[in-house]
């Protein structure tokens, strides 16, 4: 898609939930997860999308697909990179490429319940943005700055968000 085409597909929609802000908000779809043998889990969404995560054989897992922890980081770089892309062609920077990079620090005593006092996900994130434009280095900073702050990813990252936990346990 180019950028005028990206362009006026936002000014669509802004255009559209400015009329219609009932419909802004709504409840995203289903990620469902199985498990399907061992650590190995296949996720699912209701338009058949799907996606298969395994972990490392250092905690019983065979190493056969990315981690649920790589899938967040990968998650978060796309998000990142999808939302730069959708502020430079709405403000009509032109951006040759665009290479967004996630990385994390964890520790694993958190994740095994080793002690309590270290957090289960990463306990820092580092987000790095290459960008190569004819633009001057100013606009091109604001796209990306504006681009982080609206990635819905990064919102859950950096925002305490409510979860609501729903358990059922069922007998054979």
């Amino acid at each position: 898609m180019s950028n005028s085409r990206i362009a006026e597909a936002i000014s669509s929609a802004k255009a559209y939930l400015a009329a219609h802000p009932d419909e802004a908000r709504y409840r995203d779809s289903v990620a469902s997860a199985v498990v399907e043998d061992g650590l190995r889990v296949r996720v699912t969404g209701a338009d058949g999308s799907s996606l298969v995560t395994d972990m490392v054989a250092g905690v019983g897992g065979t190493a056969s697909a990315p981690s649920p922890g790589w899938l967040f980081r990968a998650a978060y770089a796309s998000c990142a990179a999808t939302l730069i892309a959708m502020r430079a062609a709405e403000q009509g920077v032109v951006l040759s490429s665009l290479e967004v990079e996630v990385d994390g620090e964890s520790d694993d005593r958190g994740i095994l319940g080793i002690a309590e006092d270290v957090p289960a996900g990463p306990v820092s994130m580092k987000v790095a943005v290459r960008a190569v434009s004819p633009q001057d280095e100013g606009t091109v900073r604001e796209v990306i700055a504006w681009g982080l702050d609206h990635c819905p990813v990064d919102d859950a990252v950096r925002r305490p968000v409510p979860v609501e936990l729903d358990v059922h346990v069922d007998r054979p």
